[in-house]
Parts: structure tokens; sequence; C-alpha cells
């Protein structure tokens, strides 16, 4: 099977789903997602010609989603400093 970007996208909006019924988020479906789309990337890659992702970016998002605050974890990764430090300097600014 050929992997879209839009049936990626679809896949993760239905294990977010999944994480957003319990009455505290969990990220454990979209963890485990990540990690099978990994493998699979890994194990089938002409699956995933039209993908322009690398194992390894799609490990990056595995860490920051498996951090205890993602959103921090994320920020972090892209502007080196936490959700909260980044408001505050576009408040600033």
């Amino acid at each position: 099977m050929m992997y879209t970007k839009e049936l990626i996208f679809n896949e993760f909006k239905e294990v977010t789903k999944k994480d957003q019924k319990k009455k505290k988020e969990i990220f454990t479906n979209r963890i485990e997602y990540l990690k099978c789309l990994k493998e699979d990337m890994i194990k089938v890659p002409r699956n995933f010609n039209n993908i322009s992702i690398t194992p390894q970016q799609l490990q990056n998002t595995i860490d920051c989603w498996s951090a205890p605050n993602p959103r921090d974890a994320f920020y972090m990764k892209v502007f080196n400093m936490t959700y909260a430090e980044k408001k505050q300097q576009e408040e600033l600014e």
C-alpha cells in the first residue's frame, strides 16, 4: 500500500481521537502509530517513495510525543525554549 501525506494525516487524526477519549489526554496511541509507521518505513521503503520524511525525522517526532509535555518538547526542538518561554518572548516583541 502506497502511503500519502493525506493518508498519514487521516490515520493520525483517528489515533488522536482515541487518545482524547479519556478525561486526561494521553499520547500512547499516537506514539504507537508513529513507531509502527517508522518500522514500516524501514521494512518497506518503496511504500513511502512519495513521502519526504526520513525514519530519523520520524524518530524525532516520536521522541517529542514521548516527552512528559509534548508541546514543550516540540518547542524546545524548534525554538530551543518551552512553549511558555516562547509566548513570553512574543509578548515582549
